[in-house]
């Protein structure tokens, strides 16, 4: 198994989400990764997302758009987000090669903050050349080839168990000493970083804990 790591940019506003732009271009929602992404046999697409900020202003798009099926969200501050819409051409093509080939869409897909994704695939090298070919033909997108190798799959795999802001808010209070001995930080240095209450800071971290250890002594 082989795996290839690329930067895709949409260079229109159908490129991928068909209100993948304007949700991008809002202040107030900042969209944060891709869980799931599929075509359905109607030609639809259901993706469930993750994403941070107002939720009214994401359900206005949503809502407003005659692309969109339908959709849920769920969550507070930081929520999650399942749609069901008609697909871009681009969107369409890939999601179909992707089937046809056998391709392994690797998720979580993360955001960068002008908008673009930094994807991971898994398949064969027949397979990335029909994908690269594909992409690179297109004039919706700007595909840009980062890494290629021999896939290793890590069987703890910790890091595929938690969302990107628990994945943040772990990395924050390593790099404060939360989990130095003696400790050298506080829920409330932690909070203050993400803007959230301590008490929301210490519940993203006991469950970090809780699936870590759960992992380990299976």
């Amino acid at each position: 198994m082989r795996y290839l790591t690329a930067l895709v940019e949409p260079n229109g506003r159908s490129a991928f989400h068909p209100l993948g732009a304007q949700l991008s271009a809002d202040p107030s929602i900042e969209r944060r990764a891709i869980h799931h992404v599929e075509l359905l046999a109607d030609d639809t697409v259901l993706l469930f997302a993750e994403a941070s900020g107002s939720q009214e202003r994401y359900a206005e798009i949503m809502e407003d758009s005659p692309h969109v099926r339908d959709f849920i969200v769920s969550g507070d501050d930081h929520w999650m987000a399942v749609s069901l819409f008609d697909p871009s051409p681009m969107t369409r093509q890939t999601l179909e090669l992707q089937r046809e080939s056998h391709l392994v869409i690797d998720t979580p897909i993360h955001f960068t903050s002008d908008g673009a994704i930094k994807i991971t695939c898994l398949g064969t090298d027949e397979i990335f050349k029909r994908l690269s070919e594909h992409m690179v033909a297109s004039e919706s997108i700007t595909f840009e080839l980062l890494e290629m190798g021999d896939y290793e799959p890590d069987e703890s795999s910790f890091s595929r168990m938690f969302t990107s802001r628990q994945e943040e808010v772990l990395e924050t209070a390593v790099e404060l000493g939360y989990y130095s001995v003696p400790r050298q930080a506080t829920l409330e240095d932690i909070g203050e970083v993400f803007g959230i209450a301590p008490t929301t800071a210490g519940e993203h971290l006991r469950k970090i804990e809780a699936r870590v250890f759960s992992e380990i002594v299976r």
